[in-house]
This record gives structure tokens, sequence and C-alpha cells, in this order.
């Protein structure tokens, strides 16, 4: 059986490049694009940046692809009063549009594929609503809603469109606020598993999204947060 291309955006750190190098090392043919050079032993790496997104680089990937990941994101946190017309237009732009863009510019490739797959993230913040979040969970509420318009819109292509909601998750993105012993350990209280996320836990859940055995789920967004958004402790 031939190897799965797949493309990885914002695969330079975080959830991106552990979800890149859990695929190299299952065997897929692994395509990255990032700001900035990945790490990651990608077949070909493209600088991209959802800010300035230059689409045309996407022509150097195979003809058929089977898999997209679109990994950037925000962590935007102010009182409500003092986030700006600009700072919505950010997150917007670099989590709704950015992402927008790279499905237009590959659905092409994508509807080649006998099953292709689309993983797109959210936040545990859009479904339980948490203060100093406004800006970012209104994109990536647009993000849930965008996931399973497409996941409707896509079907008959067979293209699965999926999303993943983490809560807190230690990335190069959430590095302040798990800068020191004290918050990392307030923030493993506040998860009902009693610990804050990993990027291999994202990585896991995103690899068999994109494999043979995720292939009857779609339109699905996915809570992957120790329990967070759907248990309450005693």
């Amino acid at each position: 059986m031939m190897s799965k291309n797949i493309l990885i955006i914002g695969a330079s750190s975080g959830i991106g490049e552990a979800t890149a190098q859990n695929l190299i090392n299952k065997g897929f043919n692994v395509y990255t694009a990032s700001r900035n050079e990945a790490k990651v032993s990608a077949i070909k790496h493209f600088t991209w940046d959802a800010q300035n997104a230059d689409n045309s680089v996407f022509s150097e990937l195979p003809d058929t692809l089977d898999g997209l990941v679109y990994c950037p994101g925000t962590i935007n946190l102010k009182p409500f009063q003092r986030l700006s017309q600009d700072d919505f237009k950010n997150d917007f732009q670099i989590n709704v549009l950015g992402a927008v863009s790279v499905i237009q510019a590959v659905l092409p490739k994508l509807k080649k594929s006998s099953s292709a797959s689309v993983v797109l993230y959210s936040t545990v913040a859009v479904k339980i609503g948490m203060g100093f979040h406004a800006s970012v969970a209104a994109s990536k509420g647009a993000i849930e809603g965008l996931t399973r318009s497409l996941a409707a819109e896509l079907a008959p292509n067979k293209i699965r469109v999926n999303c993943i909601a983490p809560s807190l998750t230690e990335t190069p993105l959430a590095k302040n606020l798990l800068s020191s012993d004290e918050k990392k350990e307030a923030s493993n209280k506040r998860h009902p598993i009693g610990r804050f996320g990993q990027a291999s836990d994202i990585a896991n859940m995103t690899s068999f999204l994109l494999s043979d055995e995720g292939s009857w789920m779609t339109g699905q967004i996915l809570n992957i947060d120790g329990g967070m958004s759907s248990v309450k402790m005693m």
C-alpha cells in the first residue's frame, strides 16, 4: 500500500512538530510548512506565513494529497476591554483565514485522494467559556463552524474534516502559562485527569484522524482536554 502524503502547516514547533514526527515514524510522506524551518526530516519544507499567505509554494506538492493539518494558533489573553479590533483581526487571520486559504489552495489535490482527511484545531474555551479568552475563543469558534460545514460539503468527495479542541498543552505558544512550577501545579489541578496536556497527546489523536483507522469520522469536534470540558470533580 502506498504511503499517504500529508501536509502539516505549522510544523516548526509544538503540536505541529510532534505530529510531523509521529507521522514520519509511522511511514507517512510528510511535507511541512511554517515561517521557520522545521526540525523534522520532512520530504520537503515550504516557507509559509499565515499573516502573509503565499500559496503558490504548494504547487510543488504531489498531485494527490491525503491529509492536511493546520496547526498555527494564538494565545492572546486579555480583559475584553483591552482587546483591540486589531487583536481580533490578528487572531482571526491566523486561526481562521490562514486555514481557509490553505484548504482552498490544496483542495484539488485532496479531491484526488480516495480518502483524504483535514484536521483543524479549536480550544476548550469555545465549549466552556473562559474569561480573558474572548478573541481566541471567537476565532476558534469559527473554526468549529467551518469544520462542520466543510465536513458536509466535502463528504461526497470522500474528504473528512475534523477538529481537535485541546485544553492547555505544553508548547512554546503556551510557555508563559506554564513558566513556573507553581503555574504548572495549578494547571494540573484544574484538569480532572490531574495533568495538563503534552504535544504528544494531541499528535496521537491527529495521527489517528489522518489514518485509515479514523476513516468513518467526520464533522467531529474532539475535546482532548483531560476532562476539562465534560467532567466536574466533586
